[in-house]
């Protein structure tokens, strides 16, 4: 059953929540088109974020700055060796006055969450996090806990640092709708960030609340998922998707010989919601190539996996990707 078109008055909606969200985020953070886009994306689309930068280039303040712009709940979680899956979906406790188990919700019940340094939990801490993300709920003692509605997981890690860290599963990876490289800020834009500084802008004393609620959120998924889709980008986006997995035919068999597995359906998803995404937030209602283009290295550098001689080589996931977009005619 097709959805009915999206009406000029709700793009009007959408465009004016959208500008809400992007402009408390620039009151704050400066420049980082690519963390912005990334972190609107996976809102509207309804899926997850991993950011990854080396430390100090802003993946927490934007995460911050992107949930106060909204009037939701947000938890911040500091990953550390020695966090325990209980510490984040959450316990029973013993209540002894009253000789029964009282069930304590942990900080994952949340509309926005923010996985700071994800990498440096464990394996089993990781891995509780699968059922928070895909399933969007917990269980505590056989009881299943629905999570609220947004519920966004920004996960950042820092790949210079190795020392006391977990490598994230592919399977954890893929949960991930985005997986975002923040690079460094230009000169311009490092002047900005020192005049704000010096102007306060940093300061808790300075921030202000969004005007956005989690209704105008919601209204925003539900219309993301309204944005048509024409046939011929359908077939666009599995081609690419199917190259990923049999890439020697396609991409030469020096490039192919680095690509170890393909993206699985759960791409091809991701790479709709997300180009559904990213044209409302561009205020069109329809999907364009272009869409799919943007948002390529985002959603597939976490789900094309290379070997061992490419990390010798080094062969970056992106050359891959550019590669298997040139292969595939745009429609």
């Amino acid at each position: 059953m097709r959805s009915e078109p999206l009406t000029p008055q709700e793009m009007e909606r959408a465009g004016t929540i959208v500008h809400a969200i992007e402009s408390s985020y620039s009151a704050t953070v400066v420049g980082q088109v690519t963390l912005r886009r990334a972190l609107l994306v996976a809102l509207v689309a309804g899926g997850h974020v991993l950011l990854e930068s080396v430390p100090g280039l802003a993946k927490t303040t934007a995460a911050t700055t992107l949930a106060r712009a909204i009037h939701a709940q947000f938890t911040r979680i500091q990953c550390t060796p020695d966090l325990l899956p209980s510490d984040i979906t959450g316990t029973q406790v013993y209540d002894a006055r009253t000789s029964t188990f009282e069930t304590q919700l942990g900080p994952v019940h949340s509309n926005f969450v923010l996985l700071d340094e994800v990498n440096r939990s464990s394996a089993k801490t990781q891995s509780a996090m699968l059922e928070a993300m895909q399933e969007r709920q917990t269980t505590i003692g056989g009881t299943v806990y629905p999570l609220p509605e947004p519920f966004l997981v920004m996960a950042t890690q820092n790949p210079i640092e190795q020392e006391g860290t977990y490598q994230l599963p592919e399977a954890q990876m893929d949960r991930f709708l985005l997986k975002e490289i923040i690079d460094y800020p230009t000169i311009e834009e490092e002047l900005e960030v020192l005049r704000r500084l010096d102007a306060g802008v940093f300061d808790a004393s300075s921030q202000h609340e969004g005007t956005v609620s989690l209704d105008d959120v919601r209204f925003l998924q539900q219309a993301a998922s309204r944005v048509y889709v024409d046939d011929a980008i359908r077939n666009y986006i599995v081609s690419i998707v199917y190259v990923t997995r049999n890439p020697l035919n396609y991409i030469g068999e020096e490039l192919a010989g680095y690509v170890e597995y393909g993206a699985s359906p759960r791409g091809t998803i991701a790479f709709m919601q997300a180009a559904r995404a990213l044209a409302l937030l561009s205020g069109r209602a329809h999907v364009v190539p272009d869409d799919v283009k943007a948002i390529r290295h985002a959603v597939l550098r976490h789900r094309v996996i290379l070997n061992f001689d490419a990390d010798a080589e080094g062969v970056r996931p992106e050359a891959v990707i550019d590669a298997i977009f040139a292969s595939v005619q745009t429609p």
